[in-house]
């Protein structure tokens, strides 16, 4: 297996892998992801498999509480499956615990199933589901103590 390199990262490099990424919208620019993390401690971090940009994920205080939130973790589908997302999260968790982050919290949607699979495994729990007119878009919360 290919080692995988974890930078820290601008947002112009999120943006090129999130227009890989079927299940978000291509068009997401900067302002989309600057506006959410403005004025909040935060994490842009993008993984490279065969030195190629593999997968991104983005993070910030957004509770206040001692938590910290992945609001967008994504893989281009020409990496999945290869451990690109564990090495991110991992990168996220090791970050977070040295900024004094207590606990990671995550929003998915019922239809992700491979997000929602690796998030079980990797010792998230389920703390609330968000009723969407369609059960599928259904919003799941979970959270990981570190």
């Amino acid at each position: 297996m290919n080692k995988i390199i974890i930078r820290e990262a601008p947002l112009e490099d999120v943006i090129k892998i999130n227009a890989t990424v079927p299940e978000f919208d291509p068009a997401l620019g900067k302002d989309y992801f600057a506006e959410r993390i403005a004025g909040k401690k935060s994490l842009a971090i993008v993984a490279h498999l065969e030195g190629r940009p593999a997968g991104y994920l983005v993070g910030y205080d957004k509770f206040e509480d001692g938590s910290f939130y992945c609001w967008m973790a994504a893989v281009d589908p020409a990496y999945r499956r290869q451990g690109v997302l564990k090495a991110l999260m991992d990168y996220q968790n090791d970050w977070a615990r040295k900024e004094g982050f207590n606990k990671i919290k995550i929003k998915t949607r019922n239809n992700r199933r491979s997000m929602l699979g690796y998030l079980v495994k990797a010792g998230f729990l389920f703390t609330q589901v968000i009723p969407w007119e369609k059960t599928e878009d259904n919003r799941i919360e979970l959270e990981k103590n570190l």
